[in-house]
């Protein structure tokens, strides 16, 4: 008994609400319902939007308006979506991190800090003017350039990601720019509160000089302890050869780290983006984001559903104009903005042209300044629709307005031939005509020797953190992971290599390696180690040029032995292999 009352006990089954429209709302405590519903409006979008085929984002953003409180039938609920959104978001960038270094990221430092910096000032300034000449007040106005200012990295990384294109130097400068106007939403968000609450400067300097300090003091805090600390983590937690183990600890330091950021007033999403980074330095890396990729598709989808559900069509019909005007500033102004800045720093024109349509959309940043404008009541109920059906509708633009920037920027390169290249900004050749070998036990050991020998380059994949050690004191190239992580074939330059090897025992790590090799490199050369008739028929039926059957080929050399013992001929020994080797096929 609490308080002399029994607790009323809680239904089993969550049961729908009303919601004042009439239309049955799922409580708000039921989790699973709301995760079902959210999941099955995102995968029936993503089917859609496939066969129709558009990008998957315009398929999530569809089912969020079909189960959000502006369209009729069932309502998830919001704040809950919104808080599975959120999972997505911090594994969705903590994943983007695990692909970049701070190598990567110094490279592309300056461009970064002054050019992501000057675009939102002059963003900013310009679309506070054109809103004061559309009829806007000035705060509003101000308002709506803040929103266009800023661009969302879930929404880049994602569209990249769906082009193979994350590692790319477009990339590379986009993601940094964006981490930078992530920076700039601490400042935005405090200025824009002390001018919507009092319209008083007076508190304004006190205030950010507090924001900006905290967000200095978490990266003073997590960057050395993340150098020192998470590598050996992850390594530790390796040995203990738990599958389960290794990915619940990947995504408790993501959802840590992105805690850790909150609490210092630094956006999750921003916070994630440093902790992969961190764990990037890590020999196992690879295998965090292996094990981190499914979990980061399903509630990346989330994200964009919980964007749609806060898109009211009316606004289709209700202020056209200003609608249009909004996406005209962030597709067009502020893409050929963000052009002209990468151009001035000196970087080859595709890169300028891709780099400034990748951020040619609005961001997750850009919710939550309208929400401060309407909680502190500087801006309209309409001006807050407009700017969620602007942002939504940049996003789904988003991967069209990549794929028209590409020839665009190939033409201009040519104009602009013979300019010189930012330094340290030339491409890694990577890998190329080389041998992968997945796997250095007995039968591994003796196959690279072979390579080896001939000269040939190898890229060995092991498991074992002792054999791994003892390959690179040797000079081996060798990653540490299970080869059957597409992330790790990729680093190990599948799609470049003319042969693999597959010299692993476990016949399901064996057939998704064959699986994705194949689809990867249709040229490559694949040879795998089976134990099996029915695996080795398998094998090279999905793709495998030839399945080796130990068991098979022990009992040939013994064969082979035997026979020449008995001063059989050669030729004779070699067809009686013959008809048994086809025999056994």
């Amino acid at each position: 008994m609490l308080g002399g009352r029994f607790p009323r006990a809680r239904p089993r089954f969550p049961c729908p609400r009303i919601h004042p429209r009439g239309v049955a709302v799922l409580d708000d405590s039921g989790l699973y319902v709301t995760l079902a519903a959210a999941l099955a409006a995102a995968g029936i979008g993503a089917l859609g939007a496939s066969l129709l085929r558009q990008s998957v984002i315009l398929g999530y953003l569809v089912a969020g308006m079909a189960i959000g409180p502006h369209t009729p039938g069932f309502v998830a609920d919001i704040p809950t979506v919104e808080d599975l959104a959120d999972i997505g978001v911090v594994l969705l960038m903590f994943a983007i991190g695990l692909q970049l270094s701070f190598r990567d990221v110094r490279r592309v430092g300056g461009i970064a800090l002054l050019g992501g910096g000057a675009q939102v000032v002059i963003t900013l300034g310009a679309v506070t003017g054109l809103g004061m000449l559309a009829g806007l007040g000035w705060l509003p106005a101000l308002f709506l350039g803040a929103v266009v200012s800023n661009s969302s990295s879930t929404v880049l990384s994602k569209v990249l990601a769906d082009r193979g294109e994350i590692e790319s130097l477009h990339a590379r400068v986009a993601l940094a720019w964006s981490t930078v106007q992530d920076f700039s939403t601490i400042i935005l968000v405090v200025i824009l509160t002390v001018l919507a609450e009092d319209g008083s400067t007076a508190s304004l300097a006190g205030d950010l000089l507090r924001a900006v300090g905290l967000a200095v003091l978490y990266l003073a805090i997590v960057i050395p302890a993340g150098f020192v600390l998470l590598p050996r983590f992850f390594d530790l937690v390796a040995r203990l050869g738990s599958t389960e183990v290794f990915t619940l600890s990947a995504v408790v330091v993501a959802l840590g780290i992105s805690l850790l950021a909150q609490l210092f007033g630094v956006s999750i999403a921003l916070g994630a983006f440093v902790g992969g980074i961190l764990v990037n330095r890590s020999d196992l890396s690879h295998e965090v984001l292996g094990q981190l990729n499914p979990l980061r598709d399903i509630f990346a989808g989330l994200f964009f559903v919980s964007v749609g559900m806060l898109i009211d069509p009316r606004v289709l019909l209700d202020a056209p104009a200003l609608l249009l005007l909004s996406v005209a500033a962030i597709v067009v102004l502020k893409g050929w903005l963000s052009v002209g800045i990468t151009l001035a720093f000196r970087y080859p024109g595709r890169t300028a042209v891709l780099t400034g349509a990748v951020l040619a959309q609005s961001a997750e940043f850009s919710f939550l300044l309208a929400r401060l404008g309407t909680d502190t009541g500087a801006i309209s109920s309409e001006l807050f629709g407009v700017m969620l059906a602007a942002a939504a509708a940049s996003m789904v633009l988003s991967p069209a307005v990549l794929a028209a920037a590409d020839p665009l920027g190939r033409a201009l390169d040519r104009r602009l031939r013979g300019r010189a290249r930012p330094p340290g900004e030339a491409p890694d050749p990577g890998l190329a005509n080389h041998a992968i070998l997945a796997g250095y036990g007995r039968v591994g050991r003796v196959v690279h020797r072979a390579i080896r020998d001939q000269a040939i380059p190898v890229v060995v994949i092991e498991q074992d953190a002792e054999t791994v050690a003892a390959l690179r004191r040797d000079g081996v190239t060798v990653f540490q992971g299970s080869a059957s992580n597409p992330v790790l074939l990729e680093r190990a330059g599948i799609r470049t290599a003319r042969a693999l090897v597959v010299a692993i025992p476990d016949p399901l790590s064996a057939r998704r390696i064959v699986t994705f090799a194949r689809g990867a490199n249709p040229a490559i050369d694949i040879v795998v180690r089976t134990h099996s008739e029915s695996e080795r028929a398998f094998l090279e039926e999905h793709g495998a040029d030839e399945a080796v059957l130990g068991e098979l080929e022990l009992a040939l050399e013994m064969s082979r032995h035997t026979l020449k013992a008995f001063r059989v001929a050669e030729p004779a020994v070699a067809a009686i292999l013959a008809r048994m080797r086809s025999r056994a096929g």
